[in-house]
């Protein structure tokens, strides 16, 4: 699969790239022969971007027709985004000052080039940069007031290009455009491919090394490839057919951006980015709830405003909660009304609005696994010994967790596999674990994860390989429906 370099004027194109062949715009947009070309390599290096542009339709036409193209219509859209621009920038904030420090101006521009800088000392930020928006070239401003900010990104043409990095940007763009060719094929070519996000790094990921073992040997047999990626693989997301986050998700994180960029390419999504919003909200979820008549423990939406008031009317004990909190984090319990005008404060300092939950006291949650609307497998998590919580969290950051006691969905009482689904289906067709509260013949939804936990021997012990396949089985499905036509040649 020979790489297509796509200019304006071939003709008047500087970079001789040995293994790709160069095309005009027009010709790729018009030429009958590009339309039936299957899955190509796309390298879009046209003078502009902007919206409805020729620059613009190359990318936009190169995913249509299952081809890979850099950038991609969504990197272009990022690259306008002032609001997207500010989180990377806080993101990179620590790598950003390292890589400036011996700067003593108040504004720095940094010229990239697939990836690098003809600087090796600036070589990490620009990889950095690359991987968050992945465009041949950039060019990346920062300025001073303290400490460096990222103030803006943008694509460049190569008319803005010094003639003193030539030799350099030559020599950068035969590297990276022929390593697509030297990159190494799989023994067997699959029909699919499925890129899994993982953090090594993480302390309780959503899947351990089993389960995810299980899960690449139940995409084989699928007919999917599946490989390992991380934070860094961001500009690799448009070789893939699907994205399964198996990273703990948070809206103003990576994993979110990948989700976004993953669905804009128009990859299968699990989880995609609107259930990752609505799953990692409270608030949300406490309003949807009472929208549809979920039970769910009595709430009460606080602010700065009704802290004090509210301090008075509450049964306690209750449960106040972060907006976002995660994996019993950000989640307390309010004993009294010092204790809850004390922590509701620490809360509000942060967030504008926080959660108060009626407390419902129980020996275990039920934790309901549902995958496209259907229940998938179930378990009691039991509380952490000692504690409220499945959960419990030292100062230190340790964790110390419940038992898990897998139990089979027939088993479970048919009012919390149905309020499970019910909950489920108002986020999303995707995969989610939602918790549900029993007393006697009576259920609470607590909550619906994105991204919920499946480990090896925990929540696969009833189904064991059946789980597995059936995540698989969904992507599969829906690549299917998608077209059937997958990345690979």
């Amino acid at each position: 699969m020979m790489p297509l370099v796509v200019v304006e004027k071939p003709d008047r194109w500087p970079l001789p790239i040995p293994g790709a062949q160069v095309i005009s715009a027009k010709e790729y947009l018009t030429d009958a022969r590009w339309t039936r070309q299957r899955h190509a390599i796309v390298f879009n290096l046209c003078r502009h971007y902007s919206y409805q542009s020729m620059g613009y339709y190359v990318s936009l036409l190169a995913a249509a027709r299952n081809h890979r193209p850099l950038p991609s219509v969504s990197t272009i859209q990022d690259l306008r985004l002032a609001p997207l621009v500010r989180i990377v920038s806080d993101d990179l904030q620590a790598l950003v000052q390292s890589s400036l420090s011996s700067l003593r101006s108040e504004s720095f521009e940094l010229s990239i080039y697939f990836g690098r800088n003809v600087a090796k000392r600036y070589d990490r930020l620009a990889q950095a940069l690359f991987s968050q928006f992945p465009a041949p070239f950039l060019r990346a401003g920062f300025t001073c007031d303290g400490r460096w900010e990222l103030s803006s990104v943008r694509a460049i043409a190569t008319a803005e290009i010094p003639e003193s990095h030539w030799d350099f940007v030559v020599q950068r763009a035969s590297d990276y455009i022929g390593g697509t060719q030297r990159r190494p094929r799989p023994r067997r070519v699959h029909r699919f491919d499925l890129a899994i996000l993982v953090n090594e790094s993480e302390v309780s990921p959503p899947s351990d090394a089993t389960a995810l073992r299980r899960f690449a040997r139940a995409a084989e047999q699928m007919d999917i490839a599946t490989c390992l990626v991380g934070k860094d693989d961001y500009p690799r997301l448009a070789e893939f057919d699907g994205l399964f986050l198996r990273e703990t998700t948070a809206v103003n994180h990576h994993t979110y951006r990948f989700a976004r960029r993953a669905e804009a390419l128009g990859l299968v999504v699990i989880d995609d980015p609107q259930s990752i919003v609505r799953c990692t909200n409270k608030v949300y979820q406490a309003e949807i709830f009472a929208l549809h008549g979920i039970p769910h423990p009595r709430t009460t939406l606080l602010h700065r405003g009704t802290l004090a008031e509210a301090a008075s009317s509450l049964t306690l004990p209750c449960v106040l909660k972060k907006p976002d909190s995660a994996f019993s984090q950000g989640v307390v319990r309010a004993d009294s009304v010092a204790e809850l005008l004390r922590r509701g404060a620490e809360m509000l300092a942060d967030s504008e609005i926080i959660v108060a939950q009626e407390y419902v006291a129980s020996d275990f949650d039920w934790r309901i696994g549902v995958l496209d609307r259907r229940p998938l497998y179930a378990a009691k998590y039991y509380m952490a010994r000692g504690h409220w919580q499945i959960v419990q969290t030292h100062a230190a950051g340790d964790r110390r967790y419940g038992r898990v006691e897998t139990v089979p969905i027939e088993a479970v009482p048919p009012r919390a596999v149905e309020l499970a689904v019910q909950s489920a289906s108002l986020i999303g067709t995707g995969l989610y674990g939602v918790d549900v509260k029993q007393f006697g013949d009576r259920f609470l939804v607590i909550e619906v994860n994105d991204n919920p936990t499946i480990e090896g021997g925990c929540e696969d012990a009833i189904l064991k390989d059946e789980l597995y396949l059936a995540v698989m089985r969904y992507f599969r499905d829906r690549f299917e429906l998608r077209g059937g036509v997958g990345t690979r040649v």
